[in-house]
């Protein structure tokens, strides 16, 4: 929210010049729109004349002739401006969209390519409202904004131009108030900055509880919160509706006050021209003409109050965006890329150092999460990494997929040092079934081929077959083609955790990584795919962490992790008779087994 409350110049430079860079595929449109603008404009000041040629020539002599011919012109000119009006609101439309759709293109992009470190430390809410409100605040400046300034700037001073043609000093009195139009549009300006600034951080609070609370709807009903999210809720809708309520306040004050000034403008040039029409010095065509132009004078004038807010919205919009776009947290490329084939598998972790804190760390400090891990996978190897919660295993797989750069040390995939492999050629070359999957809304195929057309829907039905999953799947209302709902709602966390089995292994990695991939699935399921494990697994280099030490019986290695740091290693057995951490795991775990087995013989004598 403070980002929302800190608005900025009104007008930045810097800012414009790079947003207008956005037009520049389109400079031959914003140029045609001016144009188009301009024509507008000059149609709109003539109005007047004609009104002025009609009473004064055509009505005051009778010529019913020339009176046709005028308003025959008047019409004609209506009509064109018109259609150059159409067009002209068209084009500036297309403008804003395509310029708005380039903007959240690259911003999309620049998404894709920040790091995980990023996504981390800033909320969700606040990127989608970058997407979504900050863009479309643009699109109004890109359409509305820029091209129609011109229009109404082009009006100003075209009525101003012909006023003067018509009657220099008639046109003096009607502009001798604009010192109080300034000085009331200051105020106004520096009202509704203040005004705006509170409506938007008051949207921002609405937009971070609603984010917050639709998340946590299970927790709120669970512990029967409703009614005190409610008033909370109360409160905050008010405070946005009070600001609103300010804030309309001012623009109820402003345009009446314009109002007044342009009623005090028509009665200076009535009196003017009254006291003047007794000498004989101005005719009533010009008196009528120049009501018309004080009328049309106005009208952009109050236009360029609403560019102004417009003006305003963007700046602070376009701010944010940068900000994201310039964003430099993103996962850095290779400058030195070694080729990448035939990989065998091999997985070697020299003297890594890591910490989620600052890269320059004191080795002796506590805030390293990893410290001197060393360890070495043969291919085609399985090995387990167990150790309390928080011990630092899940943060291993994430350096071995590069989602964040170690401090120090060597990780190695078959010598090569993963720091000189293409990002992508590496992630290609790696399966994981994550503790918390993932589920897109599409069908059932589409979540596990994840939209790869070289992974067949055979491969796929094969794959699930292996791993006990066709039995769900088949029993849904269009088995493959089953589309799911959002986060998969519509599924169990286990049934879940099956397709992410199937979405691993169906892009054929080398190497495989399990994270607690069999905690949500029940015992019966687990056994029915622990030897389709098995199987899968051969010829594949295979990290899995796992609670469950029965899952792990059979790796290669054990490695245990303890407060960041490599305790143990080596078989079930040989760890077992070590009688260190991994033994106190193995017996909490059988222990708590036994308990329950003892509660349920209790309650159940069967």
């Amino acid at each position: 929210m403070q980002q929302e409350e800190t608005l900025g110049k009104a007008y930045d430079s810097r800012l414009m010049r790079r947003l207008l860079r956005y037009l520049k595929p389109y400079r031959w449109h914003v140029t045609l729109g001016i144009l188009f603008s301009l024509v507008v404009s000059a149609s709109e000041a003539l109005r007047p004349i004609f009104t002025k040629i009609a009473v004064d020539k055509n009505i005051a002599t009778h010529d019913k002739k020339g009176l046709l011919v005028t308003i025959s012109l008047f019409l004609a000119l209506i009509f064109i401006r018109g259609l150059i009006q159409y067009a002209n609101a068209y084009l500036t439309q297309w403008i804003g969209q395509r310029t708005i759709y380039d903007i959240r293109m690259e911003i999309y992009e620049k998404l894709q390519k920040l790091s995980v470190r990023f996504y981390d430390k800033t909320p969700t809410g606040r990127l989608i409202t970058r997407l979504t409100n900050d863009v479309e605040v643009l699109n109004e400046m890109f359409s509305s904004g820029i091209v129609m300034f011109f229009s109404d700037i082009f009006t100003i001073l075209g009525i101003i131009f012909f006023m003067f043609v018509m009657d220099w000093r008639l046109s003096i009195v009607s502009l001798s108030v604009l010192p109080l139009l300034f000085y009331g549009t200051f105020l106004f300006r520096r009202k509704a900055r203040e005004a705006y600034r509170i409506v938007r951080t008051q949207l921002a609070r609405i937009n971070s509880f609603m984010q917050e609370h639709i998340s946590g709807m299970l927790v709120n009903q669970l512990y029967t919160r409703e009614q005190l999210a409610y008033q909370e809720f109360k409160e905050i809708n008010a405070g946005h509706r009070d600001a609103n309520i300010k804030s309309i306040l001012y623009y109820a004050i402003f345009y009446p006050s314009v109002d007044l000034i342009y009623a005090i403008a028509v009665g200076l040039i009535i009196w003017y021209a009254g006291y003047n029409a007794l000498q004989g010095l101005v005719t009533v065509g010009t008196v009528i003409a120049f009501v018309q132009f004080n009328e049309m004078f106005w009208r952009p004038i109050r236009d360029l109050s609403e560019k102004y807010n417009i003006l305003q919205t963007a700046m602070a919009s376009s701010e944010r965006i940068f900000q994201l776009i310039d964003n430099t947290d993103v996962q850095p490329e290779p400058i030195f890329q070694q080729n990448f084939n035939n990989i065998k598998g091999q997985i070697e972790f020299r003297k890594v150092w890591f910490t989620y804190n600052t890269a320059n760390e004191d080795p002796n400090t506590s805030q390293w999460v990893l410290k001197n891990i060393s360890f070495k996978i043969d291919p085609g190897h399985t090995v387990a990494i167990v150790g309390y919660t928080g011990a630092g295993k899940t943060t291993i797989v994430n350096l071995l997929i590069k989602f964040y750069e170690i401090q120090k040390g060597e990780i190695l995939i078959d010598g090569i040092n993963i720091q000189n492999i293409n990002m992508q050629e590496l992630r290609r070359l790696i399966g994981i079934v994550p503790q918390d999957v993932f589920i897109f809304s599409d069908t059932v195929y589409n979540n596990i081929s994840l939209g790869n057309s070289a992974i067949s829907k055979d491969k796929i039905e094969e794959i699930a077959h292996s791993l006990g999953l066709s039995r769900f799947i088949e029993a849904l209302p269009q088995s493959y083609n089953t589309y799911l709902k959002e986060c998969g709602s519509s599924l169990s966390v286990g049934q879940k955790q099956l397709i992410a089995f199937a979405r691993a292994l169906a892009f054929d990695p080398k190497i495989l990584i399990l994270d607690e991939a069999t905690s949500s699935i029940d015992t019966e399921t687990e056994q029915l795919i622990q030897q389709a494990i098995r199987n899968i697994l051969k010829g594949r280099t295979s990290i899995v962490i796992a609670h469950r030490l029965s899952t792990i019986q059979h790796a290669n290695k054990i490695i245990v992790i303890h407060k960041g740091e490599i305790r143990e290693e080596g078989t079930h057995q040989e760890l077992l008779k070590l009688k260190g951490i991994y033994r106190k795991l193995y017996e909490l775990q059988y222990r708590d087994q036994e308990i329950k087995s003892h509660k349920i013989g209790k309650t159940n004598p069967l």
